[in-house]
C-alpha cells in the first residue's frame, strides 16, 4: 500500500512527483476537457470552481516539491505555467462571469468582488515566481494583488463575498490573504499592513465561541454564522497555517478537539452535531461514516507544516484505504481522482507543505 511509504519527504519523493505529473497532465488537456472531467451533478458552477481549484492546488504542490526537493525546478516551473495559461482560459472564467455578470479580468477597476477567481490566480503566480518563474504574469500579477486590496480595505469589515447575494465564505477570503501575504513577501512588504489587520481581527472577531474555531461564513455585517464544519474548519487552518503558524496551531489543536474522529477511521467529521453514515456536500465530497473527504484533505496540510507526523500519518492512511492509489507509466493517483481530480489536487498540495 502507498501509506506504507508514509513518513520523511525523502521515502515520499518518487511517490509525490509521480502524483505532481498525473495532475499536470489532466489539467495540460484543456480548459474543456478539465472543466468537463468534473462531476455533471454538481452543477455548471462548481466545475468550474473545482476546476480553478485543481490548478491551485496543483500550482502549490509543484512549488512545495521544489522546497523539498531542488532538483525538479525547471519540470515545476514549466508545469506551473502551463496551469496558469489553463486557469486563464474564458472556459474556467466562466463560472465566475455567470454569477458576477462581467468577467473577473475585463474590469479590475470595477468594485465587485470576483475574489475567488483572483485571489486563487494570484496565488498561482506567487508560487510561479517563488520558485524562479519568469517575469510573463508580473503585470497581471501585479494588478490582481493591487485590485484585491482595494475592494478588500473598501469593505468596512475587510471581507469580500465570493459571489453576489451570498455570505463571505472564510476559506475563500483566506486565499486572498494567501496571496497578498505572499506578494508582499516579494515587494518589500507591500500589503502586508492589510494582511496583518485582517489576522488581527480573525483572531478577536471572527472566532466561534463554542468550539474556538475561526468562522466558517461571515454575513455582510461582519457577524459568524454559528455553522462549523469540518471541511471548512480545516481549510481555514491549513490557510492559516501558511500565514501565521501561531494561529494556525491554536486552530489545529480546536479542529481536532471538536472534529477529530478516532473510529472505525481517523479523519475529520464533516459535522459538528449530527451524524451523517453516508451523504453529499459541495463542499466536503462524499460523507461516509461521518469523514469528510476534504476536511481529511485539508488536515494532512495542518498536520503536516505543524508537525503532527503521527496524525499525518493516520490521515494518509485513511486516505489511502479511501482512495486506492493506482500507478501507470511514471505517473500515481488516487483511483478517486477519475471522479473526483480536486480531492487528489488538495491532498497533493497539503502532504507537500513544508
Amino acid at each position: 500500500m502507498a501509506s506504507w511509504r508514509h513518513g520523511k519527504p525523502a521515502k515520499e519523493e518518487k511517490e509525490i512527483v509521480r502524483r505532481a505529473k498525473y495532475l499536470s497532465s489532466k489539467i495540460e488537456e484543456g480548459p474543456e476537457k478539465l472543466c468537463d472531467g468534473m462531476p455533471d451533478f454538481i452543477g455548471t458552477q462548481f466545475q468550474g470552481e473545482w476546476s480553478l481549484y485543481t490548478c491551485t492546488m496543483a500550482s502549490v504542490a509543484w512549488s512545495n516539491i521544489v522546497t523539498l526537493f531542488s532538483k525538479h525546478q525547471e519540470n515545476a516551473v514549466k508545469s506551473i505555467e502551463r496551469i496558469i495559461d489553463v486557469a486563464l482560459s474564458p472556459k474556467i472564467r466562466e463560472y465566475d462571469r455567470n454569477r458576477w455578470g462581467e468577467d473577473p479580468l475585463e474590469d479590475l477597476g470595477g468594485s465587485n468582488s470576483h475574489i475567488t477567481y483572483l485571489s486563487h490566480l494570484a496565488w498561482m503566480i506567487g508560487r510561479y515566481k517563488q520558485i524562479g518563474g519568469g517575469n510573463k504574469y508580473d503585470d497581471l500579477y501585479n494588478t490582481l494583488c493591487e485590485t484585491m486590496n482595494r475592494r478588500i480595505l473598501q469593505s468596512p469589515f475587510l471581507n469580500l463575498p465570493s459571489y453576489p447575494g451570498e455570505p463571505v465564505y472564510m476559506p475563500d477570503m483566506l486565499v486572498a490573504i494567501i496571496a497578498l501575504d505572499e506578494y508582499a513577501q516579494y515587494h518589500n512588504g507591500k500589503y502586508k499592513s492589510t494582511v496583518d489587520e485582517w489576522l488581527r481581527r480573525a483572531r478577536t472577531e471572527w472566532v466561534d465561541k463554542k468550539t474556538g474555531l475561526l468562522a466558517s461564513h461571515l454575513i455582510a455585517s461582519g457577524k459568524l454564522i454559528q455553522d462549523s464544519r469540518g471541511s471548512y474548519s480545516a481549510s481555514n487552518c491549513a490557510y492559516l497555517s501558511f500565514i501565521d503558524t501561531g494561529f494556525a496551531k491554536e486552530q489545529y489543536e480546536c479542529l481536532k478537539k471538536n472534529f477529530k474522529q478516532r473510529f472505525p477511521f481517523t479523519g475529520i467529521k464533516e459535522y459538528l452535531d449530527r451524524k451523517c453514515l453516508f451523504g453529499w456536500d459541495n463542499d466536503a465530497g462524499v460523507v461516509i461514516l461521518n469523514l469528510s473527504p476534504s476536511g481529511i484533505a485539508f488536515a494532512i496540510g495542518c498536520a503536516t507544516r505543524l508537525g503532527d507526523k503521527k496524525f499525518r500519518k493516520q490521515l494518509l492512511r485513511t486516505a489511502e484505504i479511501a482512495g486506492s492509489t493506482v500507478r501507470c507509466h511514471g505517473k500515481s493517483h488516487y483511483l478517486l481522482a477519475d471522479f473526483f481530480l480536486v480531492g487528489e489536487a488538495i491532498t497533493l498540495a497539503m502532504r507537500t507543505s513544508t
